[in-house]
């Protein structure tokens, strides 16, 4: 399938996901709308600006599975394999992104309908590029990171945790030189899951961005810095981190935590050149949920290897929303003894989960009162709950002390086991079936009653208490019986009958239960 910016929003649009506003739309208005629509919103109208503005794109599981071009829940197993066969980008000559270029004195980012999300945030920030680097040693680096506009070719980046792109920018503040970069705003949801991999050093994320499309991504050479952009982008900002070092205060922030961050201490960008297509869409990452959604099905994909490793047979995996899709994880599996404690541990292995749940295959991972019943029923405090201290920690938790400048946090980390215990029959976990609870549907009975008509004359076709009897008496002769079992058994005859003859042939000292509550002949 085609997989540029554009061919995503046809396909959000083809499949109802998208809804186009053309009345004008104040900037400081933008991310309230969002949040309140259901769908993705493509604003036509800014006044003051010649652009549009898409925003919401990545805001729910159905919308991200149209960009992975398969179900929610294949998306792990898509990104897998692109882990598994990355495909190396591909230079390209004619980049759509060049049909405008703005160089020099001209650049001025507010020309950008760079909204503002939270009543608290510093300034406009840029929330969606993808930030390409390159060093001499360990090649590219793709990342998503936040750059606060300061002055008309002065951006701010966010930075301030350990990653590649830090030990890029330090690499080069070490030599006094800038580090060019090259941000590319408004790609393919491909890329943007690439590039939120926390890849390890000297691996190119935009190579997993390849292995999603089969194909080697796009990229075409830079302008006015030594880096490449994203070729398909609708918007590529040129410039250098300045070696000043982490000197800039930047901030607040709105984080994926849901949270307002703090001040930081970032470097700063030099824009040098403003590329971008004639009819450009900006696309404005709406924090948190975009970020947060995008984040789920990368540790998924990760906490399926993990536990694929360990040997573990996993049943369903859910990255929660209500744990940022980044901290917390449950999971199902298909156990053998042992197994919930080894999930654990496996899990826990990855970078930044804190909290790690593991129920058997019949809790449906997914509907967080299913969990919590498994919780409540299938664990013992001391028995299934592990915990592991001096992990290391995201900094945005914001349960943690307050981080000394210049050294990673650390956390605890907490896994539960609401499995089965082995030493439990599985008996005492049968749950209620309702009778007929999958044959009958409420709609049916709603609505007013027909006229009923006549009964007719079938005195002698009706069951008494008496010949039903010996028909239940022959059928427990063969097997035993719940009630249920005897109501199936004979669906013709009116309840109460039932209920009489069976009450009567207890009275009569003919049956009695057996010692799974099953109905049983007297005599055996």
């Amino acid at each position: 399938m085609k997989a540029s910016f554009r061919d995503y929003i046809q396909t959000l649009r083809k499949n109802d996901e998208l809804l186009e506003i053309t009345k004008p739309v104040d900037l400081r208005d933008i991310a309230a709308l969002v949040a309140q629509s259901e769908k993705a919103l493509l604003f036509k109208n800014l006044p003051g600006y010649s652009m549009s503005l898409v925003s919401g794109l990545l805001q729910s599981r159905n919308r991200i599975a149209l960009g992975m071009g398969v179900a929610y829940d294949e998306i792990a197993d898509k990104l897998g394999r692109a882990m598994d066969k990355p495909i190396p980008p591909k230079r390209v000559a004619n980049a759509p992104v060049k049909e405008v270029k703005i160089t020099g004195k001209k650049v001025n980012l507010f020309d950008l309908p760079v909204p503002v999300f939270s009543i608290m945030d510093g300034g406009p920030m840029i929330t969606g590029g993808v930030v390409i680097a390159e060093d001499p040693e360990f090649g590219i680096n793709a990342g998503i990171y936040r750059l606060m506009l300061k002055e008309r070719n002065i951006t701010g980046i966010d930075i301030v945790t350990p990653n590649n792109m830090r030990r890029f920018a330090e690499r080069a503040l070490a030599k006094k030189k800038p580090l060019p970069i090259s941000i590319s705003i408004g790609t393919h949801p491909y890329e943007l899951v690439a590039a939120t991999f926390k890849a390890n050093l000297g691996v190119n994320e935009l190579t997993f961005a390849g292995g999603l499309r089969n194909e080697g991504l796009r990229l075409a050479d830079g302008e006015t810095v030594p880096v490449p952009c994203i070729a398909d982008a609708e918007i590529v900002l040129e410039g250098e981190i300045l070696p000043e070092g982490w000197v800039h205060s930047e901030g607040p922030f709105s984080e994926f935590n849901r949270l307002m961050g703090g001040m930081h201490m970032n470097p700063r960008v030099r824009i040098k050149s403003i590329m971008h297509r004639k009819d450009a869409m900006y696309y404005a990452l709406q924090m948190p949920w975009e970020n947060i959604w995008m984040s789920a099905p990368i540790y998924e994909a990760a906490a399926r290897r993990v536990l694929f490793e360990a040997g573990v047979q996993t049943a369903a995996i859910n990255v929660t929303p209500g744990g940022c899709c980044h901290w917390h994880i449950v999971a199902s599996i298909k156990k053998v003894p042992g197994d919930g404690k080894n999930a654990i541990m496996a899990l826990l292995s990855i970078a930044d989960i804190k909290h790690v749940t593991i129920v058997d295959d019949d809790i449906d991972v997914f509907d967080p009162v299913d969990v919590e019943w498994a919780v409540a029923t299938r664990v013992q405090a001391d028995r299934d709950v592990v915990i592991v201290s001096n992990a290391r920690s995201k900094p945005l938790d914001p349960s943690l002390p307050l981080p000394i400048h210049g050294k990673v946090p650390t956390t605890a980390k907490m896994g539960i086991d609401a499995t089965i215990p082995e030493n439990i029959p599985a008996e005492r976990y049968k749950r209620i079936i309702y009778f007929n609870q999958d044959k009958i549907k409420l709609s049916d009975y709603l609505g007013a009653a027909e006229a009923s008509a006549k009964p007719k004359a079938e005195a002698k076709l009706a069951e008494t208490v008496e010949t039903l009897s010996e028909k239940i008496l022959a059928a427990l002769g063969k097997s035993h019986c719940f009630f249920a079992d005897l109501l199936d058994k004979f669906p013709k005859v009116d309840y109460k009958t039932v209920a009489n003859t069976v009450g009567r042939l207890f009275e009569d000292g003919k049956i009695k239960q057996d010692k799974d509550g099953k109905l049983e002949l007297a005599t055996e």
